[in-house]
C-alpha cells in the first residue's frame, strides 16, 4: 500500500513536462473554465453559510456561561464542515463534467506511452462525448453518495477533542482516495466496464490515495491549484494506471 501511495505521488513530477510534451495544454480550456466557476460558487456558499451552521450548532449549548466562545467554536466548526462538503461536491462536479475533455487527453498519454493505439481489452474505444459523460457522472455520483456516507460521521468526531485530530486525518485520506479513483477512470472507461473498473481501483487504492493526496493539497493552492489539479492529477493517474494494465496484460 505505501509503495504504491508513494508512486501515485511520484507520478506528478513529470506531469508538467509531458503535458507540455504532447501540448495537451489546449484540452484543458473547458474544464479549467468548469474549475473556476465550481470553485467561486462552493466559496461564497461557504462564506453565506457559515455564520448560520455556526448559530444553529451555539444552540446546542444550552448555558449563558462561555455562550460566546462556544458561538465563535461553532461558527468555526461550521465552515469546516461547509469546506469540507465543498470540497467534496468540486471534485465530483468537474470531474464528471470534464470526463469528455480528460479522456481524449488520457488516451494520447496512453497512447505515447504504450506506442499503440489498440488492445482486445478496450471496451469503450468507440465512446462518444455523451457517453463519456454519462460515464463520468455515473462514477461521480457513486463515489459522491458513499464518500458523504463515510464523512458525516466522521466530522462528528470533529466535536470529540484529541480524537478529531486523528477525524482529520481520515477525511483526508477519504477525500484523496476518491479524488484519485476519478483521475484513474478517464483511463479505465477504455478498458473496462463500471463494474471492473470499480474492483480495479480497489484492488490499487493505493494509487488512487496517492494521486488524490496531491490532488487535495493542490486545492490549497489559491487560484493556481485550481487551475492546474486536472491536468496535473488526470495526467499523473494516467502514467501509473497504465504500468498497472500493462503487467497485467
Amino acid at each position: 500500500m505505501l509503495k504504491s501511495i508513494t508512486s501515485g505521488i511520484k507520478a506528478y513530477l513529470g506531469a508538467f513536462s509531458l503535458l507540455s510534451k504532447l501540448k495537451l495544454w489546449k484540452f484543458f480550456a473547458i474544464p479549467m473554465l468548469i474549475s473556476v466557476v465550481t470553485a467561486s460558487l462552493i466559496s461564497f456558499a461557504a462564506y453565506s453559510l457559515s455564520d448560520n451552521l455556526g448559530a444553529y450548532i451555539a444552540e446546542v449549548w444550552i448555558w449563558d456561561w462561555g455562550k460566546t466562545a462556544f458561538t465563535a467554536l461553532g461558527t468555526i466548526l461550521g465552515l469546516l464542515m461547509i469546506i469540507a462538503i465543498g470540497l467534496i461536491l468540486f471534485k465530483h462536479i468537474i470531474m464528471a463534467l470534464s470526463a469528455p475533455f480528460m479522456s481524449p487527453v488520457s488516451e494520447i498519454i496512453e497512447t505515447h506511452l504504450t506506442g499503440h493505439t489498440g488492445s482486445p481489452n478496450y471496451l469503450h474505444r468507440n465512446s462518444s462525448f455523451t457517453s463519456q459523460l454519462w460515464r463520468g457522472i455515473r462514477i461521480n455520483i457513486r463515489n459522491l453518495i458513499r464518500e458523504l456516507l463515510f464523512t458525516i460521521p466522521i466530522l462528528v468526531l470533529k466535536f470529540i477533542p484529541i480524537v478529531n485530530i486523528f477525524s482529520t486525518i481520515t477525511l483526508f485520506f477519504l477525500q484523496s482516495y476518491y479524488a484519485g479513483f476519478g483521475n484513474m477512470d478517464y483511463t479505465l472507461e477504455r478498458h473496462y466496464n463500471y463494474k471492473n473498473s470499480i474492483n480495479f481501483v480497489r484492488e490499487n487504492r493505493g494509487l488512487a490515495i496517492g494521486n488524490g493526496i496531491v490532488f487535495m493539497l493542490c486545492l490549497f493552492i489559491p487560484i493556481v491549484g485550481v487551475l492546474l489539479v486536472l491536468p496535473l492529477s488526470v495526467t499523473a493517474a494516467t502514467t501509473e494506471t497504465v504500468k498497472v494494465l500493462n503487467k497485467k496484460n
